[in-house]
């Protein structure tokens, strides 16, 4: 009996430490998250109702402040769990050809390299908050010391430090000895230049060390980061605690909590139900012409990009309840499947959009005219998506669905979605109405949507909050983080000049506004093969928007061109995410889905080119943002 109560004894806690260790950031992420769509939310309507109808100050003083170092703090706290589930935006291209041993030996490099960076930043981070206590400074609003909300860095990139050991540890676990000082060897070599007196140009450092990280597969933020490191280090640009410093500066920005709120937004309105009522009222307004369905297909992914501004999880969203439906009725699978890939690239052109807000951050272009440019292509690339779908429809006998639909039956159809439909009113008509900042009308339809499915719809239940919760929080996390070393690489490109040196030799090249556009399309169509779009936009506009000004491009007008382009960049292989979400719903290859994706393709480019060529189709709209 003493046995079995000490094997008991000694098995509770394992279960706890078990526990811990997968769920140790996940309260914090749920809380935070929760709490600064509620502050921003309570803020726009105090402002608007509350102060107007009651009296007293026009916004709480508090609310942003807190809510700023909030989300800085989540935005760290679920980096960790990236790098736990491997689920950093990466370049995969080399990692793909490799035999599966080499795989495992680069994942031990790579987990060596993120350990390195966030060790580095750790102990800045510490240093610090030193200084911090040692030269005491307050916050704005609520006066509180400094130092606290700065204890994200060693708090945030320690548990990230954590997170790399642990998986270094599960792979050394996973692979002999001899693989795993091959990976330790690797590593060794590549930090070797820093240490051994080599003069360099600081542009040797930087894009080297950025092109071989990028190369072996380290996450895209940490490849920014690292190369910006190794640059400090090799070239001696600038002292090396600026690094800790920019982590949290460069983020505690109000403009850019607008991204966590569209992801979250984009989450709880497709778990709560809201995607399949916009496809039934889609289904009843198209569905009986021929090709009704992917036209319907279409057309919800346009109204659903006016909810998400995420290309894959528009696709994730409608494609598990369109590809099976358009099978079902005979559509070939393929077909249907790269369809659904093709319109859910519309997500991050018609508004709310999280490209155009990393765009007008980088490039400090307003994001109401970014927003209010992206409407017209984003409903001309669903307009010619039609178009393709109507003649493949055509072609192949795919008939709509044959039954009677009347104006009652469309009428209960709007009813039935009416929820769903008031989130572009709210997200759009806050923004141009003036009541709203993009930040606010973001966290009003957050919080919109969570209310609508918990209590209306009820497809988010306590079974999966936590989980939609920490969806949101570790896919805006990844992108938050990008920003941030992004910011860094930046600054180092900013002080060695490559955006005027690069526009000079452009422009030394060809001075014609329609070459240099054309050049620029070509070069982002192929960035767009093998990059994210966040990563493109967040590494590419400090570079190419000096070009584009010094020929008359307007700063919003290239936004959308650049949007365009790595829209495209969704349904191209090697890295075109789309494809791969899509893939998965479908449950066919790679290449099959590719192939069937090749008339969408070109029928986008054409889209793009329009866009390029005449600016009034993005611009005109744009008139009318105040």
């Amino acid at each position: 009996m003493a046995n079995t109560s000490n094997e008991n004894q000694s098995k509770k806690p394992k279960g706890i430490l078990s526990w811990l260790d997968e769920n140790f950031e996940k309260p914090f992420l749920f809380i935070g998250m929760l709490a600064i769509i509620i502050f921003i939310t309570y803020q726009t309507l105090y402002r608007y109702l509350v102060s107007q109808f009651f009296g007293g100050a026009g916004i709480p003083v508090w609310t942003e402040e807190l809510s700023r170092f909030i989300f800085i703090w989540i935005s760290y706290l679920a980096v960790p769990i990236a790098i736990k589930e491997r689920s950093n935006i990466r370049v995969d291209i080399l990692y793909d050809r490799l035999s599966d041993r080499w795989k495992k030996i680069s994942w031990i490099l790579v987990d060596l390299c993120i350990l390195a960076l966030t060790g580095m930043i750790f102990y800045m981070g510490i240093d610090h908050i030193r200084m911090q206590f040692e030269f005491p400074q307050n916050t704005a609003s609520m006066g509180i010391p400094y130092f606290i909300p700065y204890l994200i860095l060693p708090i945030g990139f320690g548990l990230m430090a954590i997170r790399a050991i642990q998986d270094l540890i599960k792979e050394i676990k996973s692979i002999p000895m001899k693989d795993t000082l091959i990976g330790l060897l690797c590593a060794i070599i590549i930090a070797i230049p820093l240490f051994i007196g080599l003069e360099l140009p600081a542009l040797v450092w930087l894009f080297g060390y950025f092109i071989l990280f990028l190369a072996i597969g380290v996450p895209v933020a940490m490849s920014l980061g690292l190369s910006a490191m190794a640059t400090i280090i090799g070239a001696g640009t600038m002292p090396v605690e600026y690094v800790a410093q920019i982590a949290f500066t460069s983020i505690d920005s109000f403009p850019i909590m607008a991204i966590p709120f569209f992801v979250a937004g984009g989450v709880f309105m497709g778990v709560g139900g809201l995607s399949k009522r916009l496809l039934d009222l889609a289904d009843e307004l198209l569905g009986n012409f021929t090709g009704g369905l992917a036209l319907a297909t279409v057309a919800t992914c346009m109204f659903f990009a006016a909810i998400s501004g995420s290309g894959p999880a528009t696709v994730a969203a409608i494609g598990s309840l369109t590809i099976p439906a358009m099978v079902e009725r005979g559509y070939d699978k393929y077909f249907s499947a790269a369809l659904v890939a093709a319109a859910g690239a519309i997500g991050v052109m018609i508004p709310p959009s999280n490209p155009f807000v990393v765009y007008g951050v980088s490039s400090q272009a307003s994001i109401g005219k970014l927003f209010m440019g992206g409407i017209v292509p984003g409903i001309l690339t669903g307009l010619v998506l039609m178009g393709v779908s109507y003649y493949y429809a055509k072609k192949n006998n795919w008939k709509g669905e044959a039954r009677k639909r009347t104006a009652k039956s469309i009428g209960l159809a709007f009813w039935d979605a009416k929820w769903a439909l008031m989130v572009p009113v709210i997200i759009l008509g806050g923004i141009y109405s003036g009541k709203m900042t993009p930040t606010e009308a973001a966290a009003v339809s957050a919080f919109y949507g969570l209310i609508v499915g918990l209590f209306v719809y009820k497809g988010i239940n306590m079974q999966n909050i936590i989980s939609c919760f920490m969806e949101a929080c570790s896919t805006s996390a990844v992108i938050i983080v990008l920003m941030a070393m992004a910011t860094i690489f930046g600054n180092i490109m900013t002080v060695e000049q490559v955006p005027t040196m690069i526009a000079a030799a452009i422009l030394k090249f060809t001075s014609s506004k329609i070459m240099i556009l054309l050049i620029i399309n070509i070069f982002l169509l192929w960035v767009g093969t093998f990059m994210e779009a966040l990563a493109a936009i967040v590494i590419l506009t400090p570079i190419l928007l000096p070009v584009v000004t010094q020929v008359g491009v307007d700063p919003v007008h290239f936004g959308v061109i650049m949007v365009a382009n790595l829209a495209i960049g969704f349904i191209t292989p090697p890295v075109g995410v789309n494809l791969f979400v899509a893939c998965g719903v479908a449950k066919s290859k790679i290449e099959d889905i590719a192939k069937a994706v090749i008339p969408m393709l070109l029928a986008m480019i054409a889209v793009l080119l329009l866009i390029t060529y005449v600016p009034e189709v993005s611009m005109f709209l744009t008139k009318y943002v105040k």
